[in-house]
């Protein structure tokens, strides 16, 4: 059997009544601010709500007046009927016998497309991370390469604001030329078009006379480079455990080459120095390993 829920206390009673009335007195409060605030805007004693309404009568009649005008009404018009025939016009496409095959190719393109994205999409994950990686690591010469690139833009500004100037001063010879090249090419289209299809024509019958001799010779290639795997294999392992060998002996002349440069420029740094001492001549020899 339920229990029958006690009854509020005085106090619980009390602490209702007071939550009400706070709350009545912010909803007044606020419905008195917002009337305020509607008052002071189009009171027409005050100049804000005086100027407010000019403008709101100044633009709606600007408007009113702008859009019963002929070339107004003729564009409305216009439009209207634009969109009414894109809609007539439109609608037949959804159940047309044209959109069947249009459809029929879309799903055979994503039932094509789909397998082959899922193929590739840890490939290009991989390689995604290693182009980030390498743009990681390159990150030390963006700077360098942005300063470079600045410098050439900068000396090119010179060049291309001649180039313009010379183009914009000869405008009636380069119309002439334009007129010359128009004049001699324009006969030449329909040839052209016409030797296109048949070139087509012929392309088409090349394709499908070489692509079975293709596909052997592709089969051919792929059984051989099958059979030559472990050759190749070997060979790589040669070419990897070479470079092996050969790493200390480039860190060694890497190491070597650094140290002579940087000797190098140390001498070449105090034979232009301006605090050397008069009378002392230096020489710039490149240091000795």
């Amino acid at each position: 059997m339920a229990t029958i829920p006690s009854l509020p206390s005085r106090d619980d009673v009390a602490r209702i009544a007071r939550n009400t009335t706070d709350i009545t007195g912010q909803l007044l409060d606020t419905a008195g601010n917002i009337t305020r605030i509607a008052i002071n805007t189009f009171d027409p004693r005050d100049g804000s709500g005086a100027e407010a309404l000019r403008v709101l009568r100044e633009t709606t009649a600007e408007l009113a007046e702008a859009s019963a005008s002929p070339q107004a009404q003729e564009a409305f018009y216009r439009i209207v009927d634009t969109l009414t025939r894109l809609g007539t016009s439109g609608a037949p496409l959804a159940t047309h016998p044209v959109s069947e095959p249009a459809q029929a190719l879309l799903t055979a393109l994503g039932d094509s497309l789909l397998p082959v994205l899922d193929a590739v999409e840890p490939a290009v994950e991989e390689a995604a991370e290693a182009l980030g990686e390498l743009v990681a690591a390159t990150s030390p010469l963006l700077p360098t390469a942005a300063g470079v690139m600045a410098g050439v833009l900068l000396a090119l500004a010179p060049l291309i604001r001649a180039a313009a100037d010379v183009l914009r001063d000869s405008s009636p010879e380069l119309r002439r030329i334009a007129d010359a090249l128009t004049a001699a090419l324009a006969p030449l289209l329909p040839l052209q078009v016409a030797l296109a299809e048949r070139a087509a024509a012929a392309g088409a019958g090349v394709v499908r006379a070489t692509l079975p001799p293709l596909a052997d010779l592709t089969e051919a290639a792929a059984a051989g480079i099958k059979a030559g795997r472990p050759l190749l294999v070997a060979g790589e392992e040669f070419v990897v455990s070479g470079l092996e060998h050969l790493q200390p002996l480039l860190l060694a002349s890497a190491y070597r080459a650094g140290r002579v440069a940087r000797a190098a420029a140390v001498r070449v740094s105090a034979a232009v120095s301006p605090a050397a001492e008069p009378g002392v001549v230096v020489a710039v020899t490149p240091a000795r390993g």
